[in-house]
């Protein structure tokens, strides 16, 4: 239940709390150690608990990871203010700036709200943007923002979660026609790639073609520059992986995550069932567990069915 309270607390009681963290002397030394970079990784796993929340549709907890991600705001916010950068109110004055800005058919003039959405509008608006931006930072003397990025790819940024950012790069590489126009020959490069793949993979494990001298349970070690190719072609599979993904449009992280978990719950199956006779999984052999695991995958099919 929302608390409504007189001690109910608003977004100025948090960047005062903030304030006091990072106060020297008074402050918390933990919170008075951490800068940008330390910050970043706990920002990163807020975002995606926040998500988590979302995919277990738990209100409780997405009210909680909601308030967490919140704080990495003003953590950074604060920071910024200290070297005299911005503060938290400059944050929101952009943001709310931008979506007034982008949004001319809910908050233009009389003429454009009654136009309505206008194609490519998104688009000329986030260009005119860039513009002001890169006249800003000459003004302040900072370097170009990315001096070497495409004009195409520009604003995917190289930290977002890889398969993410695949599907992002060829979003944009399609807006200008960069594209297969249908499924079919981006299955035909899948398949492609995983020959590529396999045919790499299994070239440099010993195991795949002598099965005498090295022991199943112990992995063979690969040559360097064999290492670096097979990490090629398994990017390159996962890329166009993703590719299928956008033009199925499916989120790749989504399927994985519901993969995670699929699996997740499998094992936790197999565990239940061993420890059903006093055993866990070390106790057992593969082909035991091998066993649970359909049982695991028919019970699945089953709750399908009666769903």
């Amino acid at each position: 239940m929302t608390n409504t309270g007189p001690t109910r607390k608003s977004i100025a009681d948090l960047i005062e709390v903030m304030a006091a963290l990072r106060t020297p002397v008074t402050g918390c030394p933990w919170d008075l150690e951490q800068t940008f970079a330390t910050i970043v990784p706990y920002t990163l796993e807020e975002a995606y608990e926040v998500a988590d929340a979302i995919h277990r549709n738990d209100m409780i907890d997405l009210k909680e990871e909601l308030g967490d991600l919140l704080l990495q705001v003003v953590y950074h916010a604060r920071m910024a203010e200290e070297e005299g950068a911005f503060d938290f109110d400059d944050v929101a004055d952009a943001i709310t700036r931008k979506m007034l800005r982008r949004h001319p058919h809910v908050f233009g003039t009389p003429e454009e709200r009654a136009a309505g959405p206008q194609k490519g509008s998104w688009d000329r608006i986030k260009a005119e943007e860039k513009k002001e931006k890169a006249a800003e930072r000459k003004a302040a003397g900072l370097p170009e923002e990315a001096p070497n990025e495409s004009e195409v790819l520009a604003g995917v940024p190289a930290a977002m979660p890889a398969l993410i950012r695949a599907v992002k790069l060829q979003d944009k590489a399609a807006k200008v026609g960069f594209d297969w126009p249908s499924l079919a020959p981006v299955f035909d490069k899948m398949r492609e790639e995983l020959r590529e793949f396999e045919e790499v993979a299994l070239g440099a494990d010993p195991r795949a073609t002598d099965h005498s001298e090295q022991p199943q349970d112990q992995p063979a070690a690969a040559d360097p520059a064999d290492k670096n190719r097979i990490e090629e072609e398994f990017g390159d599979l996962l890329f166009v992986m993703a590719n299928v993904a956008r033009h199925l449009k499916l989120d790749p992280e989504a399927a994985l995550r519901s993969a995670n978990e699929k699996f997740r719950r499998r094992f936790a199956h197999i565990e239940a069932r061993l420890a059903e006779s006093g055993r866990s999984p070390s106790d057992s052999d593969l082909q035991e567990m091998d066993a649970l695991w359909d049982e695991a995958r028919a019970s699945d099919k089953r709750a399908k069915g009666k769903g």
